[in-house]
């Protein structure tokens, strides 16, 4: 089968991909306005990108409308956004604020998630997190124009926060205590409960 994504709807071309490239972890971003309104939305677009100097990346997507979403605004106003990373534990509130709420409206709130207070930066994190980024934008790099456009979001990393429970004994972040989520294809999840390790090449 052959898919010529040069004629296919931006739709279309969103399933083959996320239906793909697979399983994504999730950022679970929490950002304030320039007013002080508290925001908290989910990304499967995302992932580290180089550690010197340590800098992650997530994507944004317009709403269907074509108008920017709450986070991108709020980080274009603050430049300053925290990404929390999602356990099973968190899989359903995570999902609970993909639901689009008016402009301002704080899903923190909405929901009831805890929030616990940054060190370096204004956005709260998600206090149950198990681990959180607190992060000055970098850069953002618009891709295309109008609905299911994005924005590329590229975070320089201040200050990680993490669980004593997910260290193991050299201190260091295990897998396993993590057991963290991924996006797969349209309502589907993976979860890091099956491992296996393959030594590098010299």
């Amino acid at each position: 089968m052959l898919v010529d994504f040069t004629s296919l709807p931006p739709r279309d071309a969103y399933a083959w991909m996320s239906g793909t490239i697979l399983p994504r972890p999730i950022a679970w971003v929490s950002t304030v306005s320039a007013e002080g309104r508290t925001n908290l939305a989910p990304f499967s677009f995302f992932q580290g990108v180089t550690a010197n100097p340590p800098v992650l990346m997530f994507v944004p997507v317009n709403n269907r409308d074509g108008r920017k979403k709450d986070t991108l605004r709020n980080i274009e106003e603050t430049k300053e956004f925290v990404v929390n990373l999602v356990p099973y534990a968190l899989a359903a509130p995570m999902n609970d604020t993909a639901a689009s709420l008016p402009h301002g409206e704080s899903e923190f709130e909405k929901f009831g998630i805890a929030q616990a207070p940054s060190s370096q930066v204004r956005p709260p994190r998600v206090a149950a997190a198990p681990v959180s980024f607190e992060c000055a934008l970098h850069a953002i790099f618009p891709v295309g124009e109008g609905a299911m456009a994005a924005s590329v979001v590229f975070g320089r990393i201040l200050a990680l926060h993490a669980s004593e429970s997910v260290l193991g004994p050299d201190g260091r972040p295990e897998a396993g205590k993590l057991d963290l989520i991924g996006r797969l294809g349209g309502s589907d999840y993976a979860r890091t409960t099956e491992r296996f390790s393959l030594g590098r090449p010299g």
